[in-house]
């Protein structure tokens, strides 16, 4: 017997014409003043699987026969489109951060998909802003310049190295950004006040290169500042390494203009799966949904996160940040022993599995002392001579000969640390 196809509704797809209304909280927002007319009045593209996903499936010009792949496992059906709609998935997510539902769910290509998302729903090219704190992460200052948009740059406060967002300043700056050297001037609520055409703000938290998490009090501040009428990105990729109670998710319970970012790379160490997340009121995952490419999620990515998010994948997860927060504390104990060498101490807060670390002047042993040129030799030797590869970040605001270190292996580190003390004995 032949069964019957499986219908998708339409609140299984997400996919709508018109969006669903979003609560009034804040009630200086409205979503569909925000989002750029043609998007508001999309009609999505409708895939196959958006309609049945069962049956005799001769609908999507699929190879009936099979993939031509050695050993694939049948149950994976991978000749077949993938789900369309992924809400197995999403409330599996929608679970695991306290949500209502999958409706509050998006799953994109990494997190980058999801920046790029946001600001082609949100910003017309040449005309509109996003706004950004360096040093953070650099995919939304290269995804503004594909879309053609303005970076405003407001940065974090680096006053003993704490790296916090300047809100009460954000308001007032001048519509036209300042030149490079005047950023530091520049605070958040005063830009954005004065600007209007910025629809963005991103805040990484904790931040990366920095490490440090943006407390929810800032966040609420700027959520609940009249005078901006976009939306807040919080892009939580190192949330999980924090501590518990920290995620703006929560807020997306009450908050209209919120959208949270979040992925399965770092602390579930599924990077090669590339799954990002949005967490967002329905109305913008709405949206998010109707504008994102058909099929955007693979069957392979789509498995690897179920098996990631379950009880057992979960308890996993918590016990390897456990073990990386703990490595990451005896490795600042262990850097610290090399100060005499010209390392100065890790700056930021490390909430983060990895380390911000300053190559001072030979001989120093203060952090305002820092010397780039160094800095960028060390780098250098570490990774093509010696095979232990950092990043140097010596070049972003605050980070004055800084290496980036990612908190490795017990063995990794081991290696680590030898090379660097080999390579600052080395390099004068």
């Amino acid at each position: 017997m032949i069964n019957s196809p499986t219908h998708t509704t339409s609140v299984d797809r997400q996919y709508s014409s018109t969006p669903p209304s979003s609560p009034n909280q804040p009630p200086h927002f409205v979503l569909r003043s925000l989002i750029r007319k043609n998007i508001w009045e999309l009609h999505p593209y409708r895939c196959a699987r958006d309609d049945y996903q069962s049956g005799i499936l001769l609908d999507a010009n699929e190879n009936a026969l099979g993939p031509s792949l050695p050993n694939a496992d049948p149950t994976l059906s991978l000749h077949r489109y993938p789900d369309p709609s992924q809400v197995q998935l999403k409330s599996l997510v929608a679970q695991f951060r306290n949500l209502p539902s999958p409706d509050y769910v998006f799953l994109g290509v990494g997190s980058d998909e999801i920046i790029d998302l946001l600001m082609r729903i949100t910003c017309i090219p040449s005309k509109d802003k996003i706004l950004i704190t360096p040093p953070t992460y650099g995919m939304y200052s290269v995804c503004a310049q594909i879309n053609d948009l303005t970076v405003v740059k407001v940065a974090l406060n680096t006053e003993a190295d704490t790296f916090q967002v300047n809100v009460e300043e954000v308001r007032i700056k001048e519509a036209i950004p300042p030149p490079e050297d005047t950023d530091e001037s520049v605070k958040v609520k005063r830009a954005v006040a004065a600007d209007q055409s910025i629809k963005i703000i991103f805040l990484c938290s904790p931040g990366n290169p920095t490490g440090t998490l943006v407390p929810l009090s800032i966040v609420k501040s700027l959520l609940d500042f009249a005078d901006f009428k976009g939306i807040v990105v919080v892009d939580e990729a190192y949330i999980d390494f924090a501590g518990p109670g920290v995620s703006a998710a929560d807020l997306v319970h009450d908050y209209a203009n919120v959208c949270v970012m979040q992925t399965l790379s770092k602390s579930f160490g599924l990077a090669a799966i590339r799954l990002g997340m949005a967490l967002a009121q329905p109305a913008l995952i709405t949206i998010l949904s109707n504008t994102k490419a058909p099929y955007n999620i693979s069957t392979l990515t789509a498995e690897a996160a179920k098996g990631a998010l379950s009880p057992p994948g979960i308890d996993l997860m918590r016990g390897t940040v456990s073990k990386l927060i703990s490595m990451r504390d005896g490795l600042i104990t262990a850097l610290d022993a090399l100060r005499s060498f010209g390392l100065g101490t890790a700056i930021g807060s490390n909430n983060a599995n990895f380390l911000l670390v300053p190559i001072l002047k030979r001989g120093s042993s203060s952090n305002q002392e820092f010397d780039n040129e160094r800095s960028a030799r060390i780098y250098k030797r570490l990774a093509e001579q010696m095979g232990v590869v950092v990043r140097y970040r010596g070049s972003e605001h605050g980070c004055g000969g800084c290496l980036r270190i990612t908190v490795g292996s017990e063995k990794e580190n081991e290696m680590l640390l030898e090379k660097l003390k080999q390579a600052l004995e080395e390099e004068k």
